[in-house]
């Protein structure tokens, strides 16, 4: 049935696809026998003073403001990413900035943060809180720099975000690692995170309630700076990694028109190409560390979802897989035996 209605959407353009789909099950999952159909028994995993009911979650990007909640909740993710938020509203980069590879299921991105900005993320968020006091689905916030903020005052535009949205949230992630936000990336070494890292930690100390603190890393990372990473992670405490954001490595692309490719230009590879690097990273990071890994990056099947688990990862999230094999793959990937 999903490919069917896939055929259909994937005659638009990707991102018209995107929130044409999205809000089409807004009124279908209002059906009283819709929200039954996604529903599983799975064994809770309790993990950084939280518990998920399942461990499977969306990751950033998806949902960027918040306008999907409740379809979300409805589609039985054990926690979903929402984001990049940052302080002021942005518009990102200018469209098209979204591109299928269906031969290699894969997706290239250069959307750079595009959201209506933090205030409007604290109304929907306000409002979904409200309405469900009970919600068993963990809110995970990943949080930015606006594009006009220079690499030196990053560190403001975290803060404002943390600080403003902390009671809203079950924990957050901080994404200094997307390669559509010009020299973002250049605030992955060790010197600027512990700086962006650190500041949030301080913040947290004079909190009521504590929430756990995570950093999405770049697969395009050298072992080496990984390491420096994993070894801040030990001298500062913050919970764990995201691993990983999408790829600039236009080799991972195997099936894929290489003149097509050339022609989108500048973006992230997320999809089945990337499964095998961000696996790599997760199973470097266990190797190093006990921490929390969330893992992200070419989950499809089953299959590649135990492969993510059996390289170390705690959570996985899904989103490229999630558009290509539909709203079962919550369920498959969510019965996986822990």
């Amino acid at each position: 049935m999903y490919s069917i209605l896939r055929s259909f959407f994937f005659l638009l353009p990707p991102e018209k696809a995107h929130y044409t789909t999205m809000r089409l099950f807004k009124v279908v999952s209002k059906l009283p026998f819709v929200p039954p159909m996604f529903q599983f028994e799975a064994t809770p995993k309790k993990l950084d003073g939280l518990t998920y009911k399942n461990r499977v979650g969306i990751a950033a990007g998806f949902d960027k403001d918040g306008k999907f909640l409740e379809e979300l909740y409805t589609l039985n993710f054990g926690f979903v990413e929402i984001g990049t938020v940052t302080p002021k509203p942005q518009t990102g980069n200018p469209q098209p900035r979204l591109f299928r590879l269906k031969k290699d299921k894969a997706i290239i991105n250069r959307m750079g943060f595009n959201n209506e900005g933090l205030k409007a993320l604290k109304t929907r968020l306000t409002a979904f809180r409200k309405k469900h006091r009970d919600c068993d689905m963990q809110i995970g916030l990943n949080i930015g720099k606006n594009k006009t903020t220079p690499n030196e005052n990053a560190v403001d535009d975290y803060v404002k975000c943390y600080d403003a949205l902390y009671d809203l949230a079950d924990f957050f992630i901080v994404n200094v690692s997307s390669p559509n936000t010009p020299n973002l990336r250049e605030l992955q070494n060790k010197g600027e995170l512990k700086k962006i890292l650190g500041a949030l930690l301080d913040i947290r100390k004079n909190q009521d309630k504590w929430k756990p603190l995570y950093l999405k890393i770049a697969p395009d990372l050298s072992f080496e700076q990984l390491d420096e990473i994993i070894d801040l992670q030990k001298e500062i405490a913050f919970e764990g990694l995201v691993a990983t954001n999408t790829s600039i490595d236009r080799t991972l692309l195997k099936n894929s028109n290489k003149k097509v490719v050339s022609e989108i230009g500048a973006g992230g590879i997320s999809g089945a190409p990337v499964l095998e690097v961000a696996n790599s990273f997760v199973k470097h990071i266990r190797s190093k560390s006990d921490m929390t890994i969330i893992g992200v990056g070419g989950i499809q099947n089953a299959e590649s979802g135990q492969s993510k688990f059996d390289a170390g990862a705690d959570l996985i999230e899904v989103y490229t897989g999630f558009i290509y094999s539909g709203p079962g793959l919550v369920k498959e990937l969510g019965t996986i035996s822990a």
